[in-house]
């Protein structure tokens, strides 16, 4: 039953993954909401400057990679590609304007009213849109984050030459040379678009490996693959500085630990090291809300925040900042608000890394059992004895699965293959379930798939898998 002492029952600010769904759960679940965005189009940065834009250009430079790389060549097919950027680059647009326009349909099917403009809090029960005070008896605050700033390299997305994501996705012309600024997932993805339309392509990584907080497995066979795929690597080094004069950016980079300076001459420069939360010009204090050391607003299991009527989910809140995570808090967070109860498993999160071969990952690295004290036992499985892959002739890669060495309970998948970011999802469920290696291992998998890898994997954790 609505409260009419309040404009809505429920405010969402930020109309992100997170926010958009909640708010569309909660209307669904018969509460009058509200969800404030001060873009023009929803969907948030996954939508618009992230998640999306960025596969759009991962697929059609990938076509574009296996007409001109020898894929094609190896199936006897003769071509050579032209590229029209500019088109790709529409397609790219196309396709994110469909998926923003379809989030409006959906808030005007579930009767969710769009306040457009920053929100800001009166109180716990108010925020300001626009110099309108709206109030709600529940507030979600779903802001998503940005892009972390380095310092010494200033980011100007209108210049065209030191970028950011949202930069790197509306690049003009191809790079002759793109520097990389941060090997995880984003650096890597948009590193790759380039890297195939023709950039050279340097990823400077302060660690000694790629892909923090992967498995170790992962993370070697990745560095190998990408360096395969021309991409220099500068691994344990850092850039100091950046100056840009005309069309050239000249960077001073160094080893992580300081010393051996040297300069590099780049076409273009992406800083991707990393996204902060988003709660800057949001009036917290006047909720009575603070953040935490990393700038997040701690939450508890529900997703209630220390002001018990105000809750928070997605990348504002702890966590992986992953929009599937965000989507599931969203869901969660609509059902606590009306009464019922949101669960969102935080050990069961898929991770993927859209490059060709993809990369994902859910539960826990080989590393991370080691440091807890568990007993694992391990199976891996080699793409190249997959007989799809092979057929495919797309063999790089392997399926590991770790599993507790006492109850065979799986706790961890990691996947590097051409379908890894679909292959993962049977993993998701089966730990969701709470599947022994056993399970998967004596589930029959269709003749021949890539899927048929984790079946293996799963029987190689026992020491019998049959194809290798």
């Amino acid at each position: 039953m609505a409260d009419h002492s309040y404009d809505y029952d429920v405010i969402v600010i930020g109309a992100g993954p997170g926010g958009y769904v909640a708010a569309i759960r909660a209307a669904q679940l018969g509460l009058k909401t509200a969800c404030v965005e001060s873009r023009a189009t929803l969907g948030g940065t996954c939508l618009n400057v992230g998640c999306i834009p960025s596969k759009a250009l991962l697929h059609g430079s990938e076509l574009f990679a296996e007409a001109s790389n020898g894929h094609f060549a190896t199936w006897g097919i003769t071509a050579t590609p032209t590229l029209d950027l500019g088109r790709m680059m529409a397609e790219k647009t196309k396709a994110v304007s469909e998926l923003t326009g379809g989030i409006e349909f959906l808030f005007k099917k579930n009767k969710v009213t769009w306040l457009k403009g920053h929100a800001a809090f009166e109180d716990a029960h108010t925020v300001n849109v626009g110099g309108e005070k709206v109030t709600a008896k529940d507030i979600v605050i779903a802001t998503g984050s940005s892009v972390t700033p380095l310092p010494g390299v200033t980011v100007d997305n209108a210049g065209k030459r030191i970028v950011d994501s949202t930069g790197a996705l509306d690049l003009d012309e191809v790079p002759s040379h793109l520097v990389v600024i941060g090997g995880g997932v984003i650096g890597l993805e948009l590193g790759s678009v380039w890297r195939r339309l023709g950039a050279k392509v340097t990823v400077v990584e302060f660690l000694d490996q790629v892909l923090p907080g992967m498995d170790g497995d992962v993370r070697k066979e990745a560095g190998k693959i990408f360096k395969k795929q021309g991409m220099d690597m500068m691994l344990g080094h850092k850039v100091t500085g950046a100056s840009v004069a005309g069309k050239t950016v000249t960077l001073t980079i160094e080893k992580s630990a300081g010393g051996d300076a040297q300069t590099i001459e780049a076409s273009h420069v992406l800083v991707s090291i990393g996204r902060r939360p988003n709660t800057d010009g949001l009036a917290l204090d006047k909720a009575g809300l603070a953040t935490n050391a990393r700038g997040q607003i701690e939450i508890d299991h529900d997703f209630r925040t220390s002001v018990p009527n105000i809750w928070g989910i997605g990348d504002v809140a702890p966590g992986p900042m992953l929009a599937h995570k965000a989507e599931d808090e969203g869901i969660a967070v609509a059902e606590n608000i009306a009464g019922l109860t949101g669960i969102v498993n935080h050990d069961v999160i898929p991770n993927v890394v859209y490059t060709a071969p993809e990369i994902a990952g859910v539960g826990i690295t080989e590393e991370q059992a080691k440091e807890r004290g568990l007993a694992v036992k391990v199976g891996k499985f080699p793409m190249m004895a997959n007989s799809r892959a092979k057929a495919n002739r797309d063999t790089e890669g392997f399926v590991k699965v770790i599993a507790d060495a006492e109850t065979d309970r799986m706790l961890g998948v990691w996947i590097i293959a051409s379908l890894a970011g679909t292959m993962i999802a049977e993993a998701c469920v089966a730990m969701e379930f709470g599947a022994t290696s056993e399970d998967i291992a004596y589930t029959c998998h269709a003749h021949p798939t890539h899927a048929e890898a984790l079946k293996e994997a799963a029987m190689a954790v026992t020491g019998k898998p049959i194809h290798m």
